[in-house]
């Protein structure tokens, strides 16, 4: 990538956000409890039980920023942390630093709460990064002695056991895809599959007195009134029943990602429904304007439909992330532009806002609304959050372009260069040019290294409701086809080029009328970027009463200088004068209006100058 958009965010991944979050995973005892679990150190283990997971995603975004950012010296610094995980692997392939020094008897006794097959799942995936990236199979090697302890203990016609925070599943088909082993991607299924069937696992687990964790939260999230109740990890039912999102979004996104993955493989027709009526909910109400997932901090995750407040929104950055996940599969399943709308949304807002603009500070939550209380936060006692957006700004690139056969798609817009095969074994590089979120404007040059014809797919963004394409040079006049893509087919020859404009205008959003919180407010957006309101830049109560009346006229600007340079909204709005009232809650007057200028930022901006109040739904 070589945009003024991601290229700069990459950097910024690979020079601040890495090296400190491995910084953070040595302060907290992270690394050392490996180190300690293989005997080269002494002391007890340290931390949260799932903290090994938060390792492994730091090796998943130090192995993906290897390939685009080669860097000997952190080569060696990756090494020398998979060096003490190999080093802690048990003879028999176990690896779990928590159970290993802490409860060595008690394996697999709280699959629910524990956290021992996700920990598994994130080490898989970061095995599959650091090979691809690398060619090493250091890592590879453990996870497959760990996979293959796994399928020894799991499956048909042996233990019943699911993971309670799913994960394990869509890297166990990673897996399969790298090494080539069937039975991975066969556990796989059976762990999405095997999810809801009664009596559950879970269940069963409820009934030990001496779980490892105790059943005080195990009871807290799997029980309702003194009954089992599956919910909170979407065991509640069958994968191909279900048609609500509903427990813990993250969770919840890891598993549906899983499903997609197993019927893209099995052409499972009861699991591509229930994944369509589940993308539906969640997309038709249950999400936030920014791509944000999971209202609520009480089950980190789904509660109603069009529940979906603002300055109480818990909008997991992870569940973004694995949102993110879900819709990259689903396109890759149905071959759509709806699934990546989402991406879009969710990858320029909702994620993005995860993460500060210097890379060392991050969001656990992402609301809509703040009193100016919240802030970002170097690290945190669960730190899923900050190598979680690590490893999604390292491996963007995976999602910008799809190919087969019979052509490329291009679903993202950012400058750089990629190369694809068609027609068998062509290859073709495809170079973007564009300071797309910015402006619409893109241009795409097509080498193949000889003439050939395919079909070049160019994903028309939902929210574009106009656009013009150029071959050559020469309009290229044909709508977009039932998918959302502007299909051009056609004998591709070197240098040819396509040039797209997407009109961007300032956009009003509204939400539906159930959506109790938004109505008669609405939200401003212009291309994919969602904008917000923040008081640094408007002072004097717009958080609460900022109106931007119908015909006031609303004008963009870019600024290079400010928050890393962005377009900003400006433009004329009242707020509600409360100069006058003192120290009075009421009056039998009716409050002033003050007219004054305003200004929008990006959503992902926000709380970059410090504590702010800040609003993205206005009167």
């Amino acid at each position: 990538m070589s945009d003024q958009f991601w290229a700069p965010r990459q950097k910024t991944n690979s020079e601040a956000t890495i090296p400190h979050e491995l910084g953070q995973c040595r302060k907290t005892g992270r690394i050392d409890n490996f180190a300690k679990a293989a005997g080269m150190m002494s002391g007890g283990f340290e931390g949260i039980f799932f903290n090994d997971s938060d390792v492994y995603k730091w090796i998943e975004a130090a192995s993906y920023t290897l390939s685009t950012h080669p860097n000997p010296a952190w080569e060696a610094e990756l090494d020398g942390v998979i060096a003490k995980i190999a080093a802690s692997q048990q003879p028999d392939g176990y690896l779990n630093t928590y159970f290993t020094l802490v409860e060595p008897t008690k394996r697999w006794q709280n699959l629910g709460i524990m956290h021992e097959l996700y920990c598994a799942g994130h080490l898989f995936e970061a095995a599959v990064a650091h090979y691809q990236a690398t060619g090493k199979r250091t890592l590879l090697n453990v996870a497959c002695r760990f996979a293959d302890l796994i399928d020894s203990i799991f499956g048909p016609d042996k233990r019943d056991g699911l993971p309670g925070h799913e994960e394990i599943e869509l890297a166990l088909v990673k897996l399969a895809n790298v090494t080539g082993e069937t039975r991975y991607a066969a556990l796989a299924e059976y762990f999405v599959t095997r999810r809801g069937h009664a009596p559950s696992i879970f269940e069963k687990e409820l009934e030990n007195p001496d779980i490892p964790g105790g059943l005080d939260v195990y009871r807290h999230h799997f029980t309702r009134d003194g009954k089992f109740e599956g919910h909170y990890a979407q065991a509640h039912l069958p994968i191909h029943q279900q048609t609500e999102c509903v427990g813990h979004a993250v969770r919840a996104m890891y598993l549906y990602s899983a499903a997609a993955d197993i019927a893209y493989g099995t052409d499972d027709t009861a699991i591509i429904n229930a994944l369509e009526a589940l993308w539906r909910n969640v997309t038709e109400k249950r999400l936030y304007v920014t791509g944000g997932v999971g209202p609520s901090g009480h089950n980190e995750g789904f509660t109603n439909d069009y529940e979906l407040p603002n300055v109480s929104a818990y909008a997991e950055t992870c569940a973004s992330i694995g949102l993110i996940f879900w819709a990259h599969r689903m396109f890759l399943l149905h071959g759509e532009s709806r699934f990546i709308d989402v991406l879009e949304t969710a990858l320029y807002n909702g994620a993005l806002s995860g993460v500060s603009l210097d890379g060392t500070d991050f969001f656990y939550q992402n609301p809509l609304a703040s009193y100016g209380d919240r802030s970002r936060h170097e690290w945190f006692g669960c730190a899923c959050c900050p190598p979680n957006i690590a490893r999604l700004l390292a491996s963007i690139g995976q999602y910008i372009y799809a190919e087969s056969d019979e052509g490329v798609w291009v679903n993202l817009y950012v400058g750089g260069t990629a190369e694809a095969t068609v027609a068998g074994n062509i290859s073709v590089k495809l170079t973007q040019e564009t300071d797309y979120p910015w402006t619409g404007d893109v241009t795409l040059t097509i080498d193949p290294e000889v003439p050939v014809s395919f079909g070049l797919n160019l994903r028309v963004p939902g929210w574009c409701e106009q656009c013009e394409a150029r071959v050559n040079g020469r309009i290229y006049k044909s709508e977009p086809d039932s998918n959302g893509y502007l299909s051009i087919t056609r004998e591709w020859h070197a240098d040819d080029s396509v040039e797209l404009q997407f009109d961007m205008p300032i956009a009003r959003v509204y939400a539906h009328p159930l959506v109790r919180e938004n109505v008669g407010r609405f939200a401003l957006r212009r291309g994919p970027i969602v904008y917000c309101f923040e008081d640094v830049d408007n002072p004097g109560g717009v958080f609460q009463t900022l109106a931007l009346s119908a015909d006031v006229a609303l004008e963009t600007t870019f600024n290079e200088e400010l928050l890393g340079g962005v377009t900003l909204i400006r433009g004329m709005g009242t707020v509600l004068d409360a100069s006058e009232w003192e120290n009075n809650l009421y009056l039998s007057t009716k409050p002033k209006m003050r007219q004054l200028e305003v200004t929008a930022i990006p959503y992902y901006a926000w709380c970059n100058r410090g504590n702010s109040q800040m609003s993205v739904w206005v009167l």
